[in-house]
């Protein structure tokens, strides 16, 4: 698993094998986000209402460098929420 970005005290991270549909992780403090990369609903886990809207915002930016490194299964840095 690769992290990808920090913002706000969130970590975005990815898996490349053994899990589908594609999706990426967010960690806040002791909670967890796993969000689908097509859809970016969060399918699994505890974070608030307001860390997953800071994720979704994000991830909307990044939506296709999210697909394409779950496709090449490439891992590279993206930018940060600003």
């Amino acid at each position: 698993m690769g992290e990808i970005t920090k913002f706000y005290g969130i970590t975005v991270k990815i898996f490349f094998t053994g899990y589908n549909p594609p999706h990426f992780q967010a960690l806040y403090d002791d909670t967890l986000g796993i969000f689908k990369i097509d859809t970016l609903e969060m399918v699994e886990g505890d974070l608030t209402d307001i860390a997953q809207s800071l994720v979704k915002e994000w991830a909307e930016k990044y939506k296709t460098d999210l697909m394409e490194m779950w496709d090449s299964k490439t891992l590279k840095k993206l930018p940060p929420l600003e």
